[in-house]
């Protein structure tokens, strides 16, 4: 049982990694291509209506997709009560914001964010019809059949937003990749995943998943808000070029954060979920998949921190050279993004949605400094402010999460401080490069080198449990492409 749990967890956790190594490698090429073709300015409009569109989208969710993977038998009216209610949510908030476009182009003094608004605002409608689908999936662990369908959306939203790119179209071709790539992995849910709906809702099921769900809810929409309130913020009070270089910095940082993050709670939330009620295998599982992670996040970020500037200048260009020094701040508050969402995860697999919500609630307050911060002291101000937040939040998630499976916040920075020291030590050798005088391709391709090599051999020395893990799985890997 515990070697079957084992291999469920590891392939549903790689296919999810290659579904988001692989999406997230078209989407940033796809992006590397379109900064040359496009300006700050223009990523700046599309970024001021970011927090908008993320709102809307945790509302028309309200915490039912984790309800219905948290319950241990989901019946049919279950998954249509929950699609009906998705879909008529998304409509309702398509017509708010058509109505009050012309509000949110004033707040930020862009005309043309009117009729940006009223076009993008599709993408919710679009996305609602597929959650239904996408979590079966989840449930089933069935992160294979997303990898195609993700993948499938990607290329050609990719080829959508490029070709309108080149032909001028400025900031529509960021809204018309946008729009097709949830048009069509939308589509392409639905023709893999069996599930129809029928026409059928129950009060009572829906009282159920809301009871747990609604908490979710609360929690998601602050969180929401908090992560897409610096675009609100340097969009209104700096310039849309300065929000155009903060969001390419973002972005570059979320090629592993968020990813890395977005998997973690994908496939260990059913997987530990599965477990909750065998307390020393859910720890065992708990304490393994912290330790793995935190070695490939902490590699990752605090890398490509050190990389930072002759990666943007290499791939986009010295006109997004202010991204540089957002990136690099911003690396060190997202390296414990994905053991954020691990420690909340917990809380839901034991259905404490409401510690859950208190945490984000205590979590945003401590926040508002930075942001204020950043009104009056300028951006750079604010993000160090972040990186400050993230810790504290570390702290708080990892104390309540503590006692509900007996692995304490010492315990958990133990466990991962050895990945730490290591990631920090080569880190620091590969950013000592950047004093030699040398073309930036060439100092980008010796760093990496540099980076790659020095980590191996710490840690092919220190043997670590979790290294020894992460090889296994992509020799694994490679050897079954053989």
């Amino acid at each position: 049982m515990a070697e079957s749990l084992k291999r469920k967890t590891v392939h549903g956790m790689t296919w999810s990694l290659v579904d988001n190594i692989a999406n997230s490698g078209i989407t940033f090429l796809v992006g590397l291509i379109l900064a040359r073709l496009l300006t700050p300015m223009e990523y700046g409009i599309m970024a001021m209506i970011t927090i908008f569109i993320a709102i809307s989208t945790s509302i028309i969710d309200s915490g039912f997709s984790n309800a219905l993977i948290r319950k241990s038998e989901i019946k049919r009216i279950d998954y249509n009560t929950v699609f009906y209610f998705n879909l008529a949510i998304s409509i309702f908030l398509y017509i708010i914001l058509y109505i009050v476009s012309p509000v949110i182009s004033s707040f930020f003094k862009e005309p043309i964010l009117i009729k940006v608004t009223r076009v993008i605002s599709w993408i919710l409608i679009i996305n609602a019809l597929g959650i239904i689908p996408r979590t079966i999936l989840v449930v089933n662990i069935d992160f294979k059949t997303q990898t195609k369908v993700s993948l499938i959306s990607s290329i050609v939203s990719g080829v959508v937003g490029i070709g309108m790119a080149f032909y001028g179209l400025g900031v529509w071709s960021l809204v018309g990749q946008q729009l097709s790539r949830q048009l069509f992995n939308t589509f392409f849910l639905w023709i893999y995943c069996r599930w129809r709906p029928v026409w059928e809702f129950s009060a009572d099921s829906f009282r159920e998943m809301f009871g747990f769900g609604s908490k979710l809810l609360i929690s998601g929409l602050i969180d929401t808000i908090y992560k897409n309130i610096y675009y609100v913020i340097i969009g209104h009070f700096y310039s849309s070029v300065q929000l155009g270089q903060y969001t390419r910095a973002d972005q570059f940082k979320n090629i592993f954060s968020s990813n890395l993050t977005n998997v973690i709670q994908r496939v260990s939330y059913p997987v530990l979920s599965s477990i909750q009620n065998d307390p020393k295998r859910l720890k065992d599982a708990y304490c393994r998949i912290i330790k793995t992670t935190m070695l490939i996040t902490f590699t990752c970020m605090i890398g490509l921190a050190a990389i930072a500037k002759p990666l943007i200048i290499v791939l986009i260009g010295e006109k997004w050279l202010q991204a540089v020094y957002f990136l690099q701040i911003i690396c060190f508050a997202g390296m414990l993004y994905p053991l954020h969402a691990i420690n909340l995860n917990i809380l839901q697999v034991k259905g404490r949605s409401d510690l859950f919500l208190n945490l984000e609630i205590i979590k945003k307050i401590i926040a508002v400094g930075p942001i204020v911060a950043g009104m009056f002291w300028g951006i750079e101000c604010m993000l160090w402010g972040s990186v400050l937040t993230s810790f504290i939040s570390f702290f708080l998630n990892s104390y309540y999460s503590a006692d509900l499976i007996n692995y304490p916040t010492w315990k958990q920075i133990k466990d991962i401080l050895p990945t730490l020291l290591v990631s920090g030590i080569t880190a620091l050798a590969m950013w000592s490069l950047t004093f030699v005088n040398m073309p930036m391709f060439f100092l980008l391709l010796l760093q990496c080198l540099l980076g790659l090599v020095l980590s191996i051999f710490i840690y092919e020395r220190l043997r670590l449990e979790e290294y020894l893990e992460v090889k296994h799985i992509i020799l694994s890997l490679l050897s079954r492409k053989k």
